[in-house]
């Protein structure tokens, strides 16, 4: 989708195909089929932006098979799909039954994680449409914290300066500029946007930002005009932005509210959970570690990183933290000028909600979808941009 900024800037809209994980070609054009276009046609669009996922074994297929990738921005062109932005940060096993810590590696210390980012470039700059001269691929945020030393910063800074390199060839061999994103995540090196400043001007160039996830944002309490100003100051640019919610939780201390929390204590994916305190946030890497008891404090309220649909928030006593994300959109997209334009929904736990939210077959999970974008689009709206054909 696509949207007129005031300024007459075009601001991309798209959601995450990570919501459907797949590892192989066939199972990325599958995808197309059976998901991403019944979500177009639920908005009545006849073009529908989507943040691609491609797993390494994707990737590698298409990189190797110039008719693959043609075949590729045939299938998109035939069912009225667009890609303007790539999520690179799962680098394979996202469908697995437990992802947890394993989605951070390889991190930016190892050569396959600049390799796969490499490769994803290039094939961004194929699939951008023929109007498009601009891409954007979202990454890890270096690695997990743990075991992260200055020899590992070093090796990750050498890793990102040659990306640099061979994004800024990719650009004079195509004509395609692609910028990469810093995702900052809670439990990451870069956990928040402030963590981001040092390493992103130590970089030269302008090719590496940060890409601001308001899920990750709200769960560590960034304020968002705190974080977007002291981006701006250093000069960092905000590439991509994912419109996404957390879990919210007044009072953790009540047992019918850990209870309510315990239904998304699931086994798939980290749940990194959060609290103010007066010496700063304090948090768990997992919802079942805070609700264990005495590891978080909770005197005051919680958010875990459990990406929850837009547009329908867990019932009560829980709640999400959408306004932290209109929050954010209003100065992204809401000023003279727009901070970033490309944003991305990336809601992928609907099939980690309790059981009772999940959506029971394909149709109703492509109606939930849609019902995010819409939301997103009237927010948007609501911002005076215009949406366009």
């Amino acid at each position: 989708m696509r949207f007129r900024h005031p300024d007459g800037t075009v601001v991309h809209l798209s959601y995450c195909t990570n919501v459907h994980p797949a590892e192989t070609l066939d199972g990325v054009l599958a995808q197309l089929r059976d998901h991403c276009e019944p979500v177009r046609r639920r908005l009545g669009r006849d073009r529908l932006g989507i943040g691609l996922w491609l797993a390494r074994p994707a990737a590698r297929a298409l990189t190797a098979d110039p008719a693959a990738l043609r075949a590729l921005r045939a299938e998109l062109d035939h069912r009225g799909l667009e890609v303007v932005t790539l999520n690179g940060f799962p680098y394979e096993g996202f469908g697995a039954q437990e992802v947890k810590y394993r989605v951070y590696r390889p991190d930016w210390t190892e050569p396959e994680r600049l390799a796969h980012t490499t490769d994803l470039a290039r094939l961004l700059a194929a699939l951008l449409p023929d109007d498009v001269t601009d891409g954007t691929l979202s990454t890890l945020p270096l690695a997990w914290r743990t075991g992260f030393d200055e020899h590992a910063a070093g090796t990750a800074r050498a890793a990102l300066t040659t990306l640099t390199e061979r994004l800024d060839a990719l650009e004079e061999l195509t004509g395609k500029s692609i910028r990469v994103a810093l995702e900052p995540e809670p439990g990451c090196v870069v956990e928040t946007t402030a963590d981001a400043i040092g390493p992103l001007t130590a970089l030269p160039g302008d090719r590496v930002g940060v890409c601001v996830d308001t899920c990750h944002l709200a769960t560590s309490f960034e304020d968002p005009a705190t974080a977007l100003a002291a981006l701006d100051a250093a000069g960092i640019g905000i590439p991509k932005a994912q419109l996404s919610a957390a879990l919210h939780a007044d009072h953790p201390h009540r047992p019918e509210v850990r209870a309510a929390l315990a239904a998304f204590a699931e086994p798939r994916f980290l749940h990194q959970t959060r609290t103010l305190t007066a010496d700063g946030p304090r948090g768990t890497d997992d919802l079942p570690e805070a609700l264990s008891g005495g590891s978080l404090p909770d005197t005051a309220p919680w958010r875990a990183h459990f990406h929850v649909p837009l547009h329908a928030p867990p019932a009560p006593p829980l709640t999400s933290t959408l306004p932290v994300l209109q929050g954010a959109l209003t100065r992204l997209v809401g000023g003279p000028r727009p901070r970033t334009r490309h944003l991305e929904v990336e809601t992928y736990t609907w099939q980690a909600l309790p059981p009772a939210a999940r959506p029971r077959d394909r149709a109703r999970l492509a109606d939930g979808i849609a019902a995010e974008l819409a939301l997103a689009r009237d927010l948007l709206t609501d911002l005076g941009l215009k949406e366009l054909p």
